[in-house]
């Protein structure tokens, strides 16, 4: 695989209904499939940093991030979100992203809100061109420790302590941004969510990591990940990490996703056009 760093392409996509920011990073390998990055709750496309060209050089393939409605440079957002707003993007927003994108063979990395998203499209019947999925603190379920930091949060940015970084990262949709993602939490109705039950529909190969020290989500999201899947998960609980491996343990996350991206890659290959497995 190739580990020069890859050229970058800003650009907006067009979905009819809304324009995403967007950055690609094109393959270095032919017919490697697209690494395609999904955001927290308060990311976007900067938020994930240099990792995505790092990944994309580490593994040869081509990447694609962008910044859901409501985040980043893209389009704003009515408000308040609905409550399945992660379900909306998994099988609205996603698709129409893959669509106007031209991807077809593709891989889904995401992180926390981001992570759930990549698990609802999974479980939704995707097709042949979804080889697999790293989840990063996905949440299957509302925990009472994602609530109390989330209100912790919302104090923090109602004082003010969180604008700097929301400007810089969201623009004029900061405000979107956080409230968008605080109010659907914090409604109370919320506690009810889960997507556990959706789970055993998942087909893919899967990857997910979690902080030890995560103040979103505790342990018992890859435990219920790892129960509620038919297929076998390789779950890696990580050392003196919160919320975000990617940014927290680098280059741990970067070895474990690119040793599973280039085995997706490799069963893709041997599976053939037809998808079954050709033999020598």
């Amino acid at each position: 695989m190739s580990s020069a760093r890859p050229s970058a392409e800003t650009y907006r996509l067009d979905l009819g209904f809304a324009r995403l920011e967007a950055l690609s990073f094109a393959a270095a390998v032919g017919g490697a499939p697209t690494l395609v990055f999904l955001h927290d709750g308060l990311g976007s496309v900067s938020t994930w940093r240099n990792f995505p060209a790092r990944l994309a050089a580490a593994t040869g393939c081509a990447a694609l991030i962008y910044s859901r409605q409501g985040y980043g440079r893209s389009d704003p957002c009515l408000l308040p979100r609905p409550l399945d707003y992660m379900e909306q993007a998994a099988s609205v927003e996603l698709p129409a992203v893959l669509t106007a994108a031209g991807v077809q063979q593709y891989l889904l990395i995401g992180h926390s809100d981001g992570a759930s998203i990549a698990l609802i499209h999974a479980a939704s019947d995707p097709g042949e061109g979804l080889l697999g999925v790293v989840s990063e603190a996905a949440h299957l379920f509302p925990e009472g420790e994602t609530l109390d930091a989330i209100r912790s949060a919302r104090d923090r940015y109602r004082a003010g302590e969180l604008t700097t970084g929301l400007d810089r990262h969201h623009g004029t949709n900061a405000a979107c941004a956080f409230e968008g993602w605080a109010q659907a939490w914090l409604d109370p109705r919320f506690v009810q969510w889960s997507i556990e039950s959706i789970l055993p529909r998942i087909q893919v190969p899967l990857l997910a990591m979690q902080g030890c020290d995560d103040p979103y989500g505790t342990p018992a999201q890859l435990v219920a990940l790892r129960r509620r899947c038919n297929i076998p998960v390789e779950c890696v609980l990580l050392a003196e990490c919160r919320h975000t491996p990617h940014r927290e343990q680098a280059e741990r996350a970067l070895h474990l996703m690119t040793r599973f991206v280039r085995r997706c890659h490799a069963a893709a290959l041997a599976a053939g056009p037809t998808g079954c497995r050709t033999t020598t």
